[in-house]
Order: C-alpha cells, then sequence, then structure tokens
C-alpha cells in the first residue's frame, strides 16, 4: 500500500508521455531497442503471460490513447486544421443535473424539460450541434469520423426527407439524431396541436427512419413557448439544448458579452454548404476547431453529460 502513490505517479507520467509525443517503436510493433523475444524450443513451455492487474490495464490504456493520438494527429493534418485537437475526458460517471436558464422560464414550467445554453460542468468542454440537415456532403462524415469529433445532429424532415440513408450512416458512426420538428416553423406562432404535429410528428419519423424517439428537441429558431416544452414533454423529449455560440465558416457568432467560450458551452452550425455559405462544412469545422483549440477545449458528446 505504501507504494500506491509511486506506481500512480508512474502511470500517470506515463499516460502524458504516451499522448504527448507517442512511444518509440519498430515496424513490427515491438518497443524500439528491446529486440525480439527468443521463441522457446518445441515441447518446453514458453514464458508465462504477464500478470493481469492495475499497471497492466493502465499500459494497455496508455497504448490505446497512444494510437487514438497518433490518428488524431495524421487526421488533422490530412484535413488541414491549424492545430490538432484536443482529447475530451472521460465522461462524467454521473451526467450534471441541468436546469433552465434564468430568463429562459416559462410559466409554470417547474416539471418542463429545461432550456439551456451551457452544461453544467467544470471541464474545459464544448459541445458541437448541427441543426436541419440540408447539406449532405459525404466528406463532413469522413472528416469528422477520421478526427474522432462528437456531434450531435438535431433534424426538420422536411430537409432530411430526399435522403435518409446520408443520416443513417451519421447515425451508425455513432451520432445521435434529434428532434429539430418536421417543418421548421416558428412554433409560438402555431396552436398547441400545430406544435403537437410539428414536434411529435418528427418524433414518430425519427423512430420510424432511424429506430429511436429522441430525448432532445430545439425549437426553430431557439424560439419556444409553454406549450411547446408541454407538448415535447408528452412524447418523450427531456430537455431543451439551445446554444451559447454559432458558427460559420469564417467566423463565430456568441450569446455571452464577453464573446468566449466557457465550459459545458454548446455550439450551433448547421449543415449547409457553399451554396448558403462562402465555403464548406469542412471549411466550418476547421474554422470552429481553431476557435475551440487555441482556446484550450475539446469537444466533447452531448448525450454524456446531458
Amino acid at each position: 500500500m505504501k507504494r500506491s502513490k509511486p506506481v500512480r505517479a508512474v502511470l500517470a507520467a506515463m499516460l502524458v508521455a504516451a499522448v504527448a509525443s507517442g512511444c518509440a517503436g519498430g515496424a513490427d510493433g515491438t518497443a524500439a531497442g528491446s529486440g525480439a523475444r527468443e521463441k522457446a524450443d518445441i515441447g518446453q513451455q514458453g514464458p508465462a503471460a504477464a500478470p493481469a492487474g492495475p499497471v497492466a490495464a493502465a499500459e494497455a490504456r496508455v497504448e490505446r490513447l497512444r494510437k487514438q493520438h497518433a490518428a488524431r494527429v495524421a487526421a488533422a493534418r490530412k484535413w488541414g486544421l491549424a492545430k490538432t485537437p484536443l482529447a475530451a475526458p472521460e465522461p462524467p460517471a454521473e451526467k450534471p443535473r441541468i436546469t433552465t436558464r434564468k430568463g429562459f422560464e416559462v410559466e409554470g414550467g417547474e416539471d418542463l424539460p429545461p432550456v439551456f445554453t451551457t452544461v453544467p460542468t467544470k471541464e474545459r468542454v464544448v459541445f458541437l450541434t448541427m441543426d436541419d440537415g440540408a447539406d449532405k456532403d459525404p466528406e463532413l462524415l469522413k472528416m469528422m469520423t477520421e478526427l474522432n469529433i462528437p456531434y450531435s445532429a438535431f433534424l426538420s424532415d422536411y430537409v432530411t426527407s430526399d435522403d435518409y440513408g446520408y443520416f443513417k450512416d451519421m447515425q451508425a458512426r455513432g451520432v445521435t439524431l434529434n428532434n429539430h420538428t418536421l417543418n421548421h416553423r416558428y412554433l409560438p406562432g402555431l396552436s398547441a396541436s400545430e406544435q403537437r404535429r410539428e414536434i411529435c410528428g418528427e418524433q414518430d419519423k425519427l423512430e420510424k427512419y432511424f429506430g429511436k424517439r429522441p430525448t432532445l428537441f430545439r425549437p426553430p429558431y431557439g424560439n419556444y413557448n409553454g406549450d411547446t416544452l408541454r407538448v415535447a414533454k408528452s412524447c418523450g423529449i427531456k430537455a431543451v439544448p439551445l446554444w451559447a455560440a454559432e458558427a460559420f465558416p469564417d467566423h463565430m457568432e456568441w450569446r455571452e458579452t464577453d464573446q468566449d467560450l466557457h465550459p459545458g458551452d454548446i455550439i450551433l452550425t448547421h449543415f449547409r454548404g457553399e451554396e448558403d455559405w462562402e465555403g464548406s462544412m469542412a471549411d466550418m469545422i476547421r474554422q470552429v476547431m481553431k476557435t475551440v483549440t487555441d482556446k484550450g477545449y475539446a469537444v466533447a458528446r452531448l448525450e454524456d453529460y446531458v
């Protein structure tokens, strides 16, 4: 027990060293300078396997992190990022309690899904979300997969129905598909029954084509009223994430007066291409990741915290 602190210190140093620069190794994966192990003669007992335990598990994690870091460095170079994105920490064992942001409440909304722009966390992580679904660039799927950057999609059926297969591919890559209504209408201008068709109708579409009814919902334009939240709750919505910043191919826009990122901030962008922007989805990712990385943040998976 007295040796536990030094062992942990050594393993921590190994983790840092592995992620920062990778471990030197030969072409066949053996440690540099170690030489190949001699094979046991036929009929003789070979060397015993190393005992499993905390040290072995930590060494395996070091190797996994080293490989992930090397892959991310190569992907960042391939896709033209200014810097290699930072790796997010392990998700919390228990998700934080989410409450409605002050000033975003509705009357009688104490038991309704919370509306928020930032997730309560002390970790230097932010969350990337993409709305609508109009532009379906296959390069985006490849880029995000190779960079291992998590993001969440909020889909509207009126722009996704022409190619559900694109979003099935996205879902297969680990992206959660969330609700952004059927037709992207201004919800406070609709009756409760009309809002039900927009919100619950999109729940039905998502379940039909992707197998799941999401628990996250984002109202178009970020506008909602009490009916919106009551209807959303009635068809399975648990939370309403809005955003603290918005990303474009050539700049960022901010909700807060300090024009900066904060731990847990949600970033909004859209599935749009050069017809709408002076740039592609890949250009937008390069821009937002430069901002996020320069400010010392990593992108984490929203659904791990909400």
